[in-house]
């Protein structure tokens, strides 16, 4: 029998290398041995088991070379995809980057000049916005618009800024970082205006199995089965093996694969052999297990970390669809983005994402990684409302 997870084990990860912990005293000012690591969208808990065994499989054979034989990788992939989210995958289709943030400068390349626009739907995950620059394009924003408290797509305003440049639409589905799963219909709009306006279609999907109860993610690739997709997907945030660095990139459209094989070869891009053996792993029964356990103990924390948030005057946590992720509103408190920060840093000591690093319409935000132990979810809350008691 599998051992149950214990997602309230508090793992000490400073001077682990880890980016969430080791980083946030240069960046934030937060000394990780007194403050609360809520930035970096990675977790704070074991893998699967099933990940950890093939690991030691590895050691213990003792020999590191080329990847080869990818024929049970695949059959995970097409076996995971079918069983949680009805897509049937053919594995021609598949190309495994070094990661979703790699994937993503493939797709730039592969699909656009330089110079062209690249549309996001504002805010958005912060390294689109970074890589589309850093690649010599240019950022076409199209803020969201917030109706009863949630994110919605807003086309008819859109349409003005559509001039002609743009090239290609990326699309965060689960969104990152307001949480929302995106409906049939939100879906269908976007393929229509991703075609009426001749932009590639790119759906980044890594937070597809991260959602809440009550709601369901409909993969882009059958929301809208007419238009060609360019499909990205990933085991690393749903398992936490972020650091395997890989991804799934997953084009259907023989054209559109063609283009990006070329650009794949272009850059001498091949697979890392643990990352693989870590996805075979993870797509698995054992995995899914561990993942039914995962998202009913992420639900209590947003349960937990929303009423204690919600209840400081002004401060306002976006309803949670999908994602570990709260995206918390401080516009009405009437602070500036200076100060709210500063209590929540210096004050409150945790280290939370600055919205404004998500494009328009994050300025007043700021972004709380609750795939933590639920004894630092509390004690989150209790450092908040200590910081802004001045407003109860």
């Amino acid at each position: 029998m599998t051992k149950a997870p214990n997602f309230d084990e508090m793992i000490d990860r400073i001077g682990h290398h880890s980016m969430k912990w080791d980083g946030m005293q240069a960046l934030y000012g937060v000394d990780p041995r007194e403050g609360i690591a809520m930035w970096v969208a990675d977790m704070d808990f074991h893998p699967p088991a099933s990940v950890q065994r093939a690991l030691e499989d590895m050691i213990a054979h003792g020999v590191y070379g080329y990847w080869g034989d990818d024929r049970a990788y695949h059959a995970a992939i097409q076996w995971w995809m079918a069983n949680r989210h009805g897509w049937q995958v053919e594995p021609e289709w598949i190309f495994t980057t070094h990661g979703l943030v790699n994937g993503t400068a493939l797709c730039i390349e592969a699909f656009t000049q330089p110079g062209d626009g690249v549309v996001l739907m504002t805010p958005v995950y912060h390294a689109f916005a970074r890589v589309v620059r850093a690649s010599g394009r240019k950022v076409v924003e199209c803020p969201l618009v917030i109706r009863d408290g949630k994110y919605a797509m807003d086309f008819d305003a859109w349409e003005a800024q559509m001039d002609g440049s743009a090239k290609m639409l990326i699309l965060c589905s689960p969104h990152n970082p307001g949480g929302r799963v995106w409906s049939a219909e939100e879906l269908r709009a976007t393929a229509d205006f991703a075609k009426k306006h001749g932009l590639v279609l790119v759906s980044d999907e890594i937070h597809h199995d991260l959602v809440m109860p009550g709601h369901t993610h409909i993969p882009m690739a059958l929301a809208s089965p007419d238009l060609p997709v360019v499909m990205m997907s990933s085991t690393t945030k749903t398992f936490n093996i972020a650091g395997s660095h890989s991804g799934n990139v997953i084009i259907s459209d023989p054209d559109l694969r063609a283009r990006f094989a070329a650009k794949m070869m272009a850059f001498g891009i091949s697979a890392n052999s643990f990352g693989l053996a870590m996805a075979t792993a993870a797509y698995s029964p054992e995995g899914a297990g561990w993942l039914t356990a995962l998202l009913d103990y992420v639900e209590e924390n947003r349960r937990i970390f929303d009423a204690g948030v919600n209840a400081i005057p002004g401060l306002a946590s976006m309803p949670l669809e999908a994602t570990y992720l709260a995206w918390v509103d401080f516009s009405g408190t009437g602070m500036a983005a200076e100060e709210f920060i500063g209590r929540v840093e210096r004050e409150a000591r945790i280290a939370a994402n600055h919205g404004a690093t998500f494009g328009s319409g994050g300025e007043s935000f700021l972004r709380f990684n609750l795939a933590t132990p639920r004894e630092r979810v509390e004690e989150a809350v209790a450092r908040l409302q200590a910081a802004f008691a001045d407003l109860q």
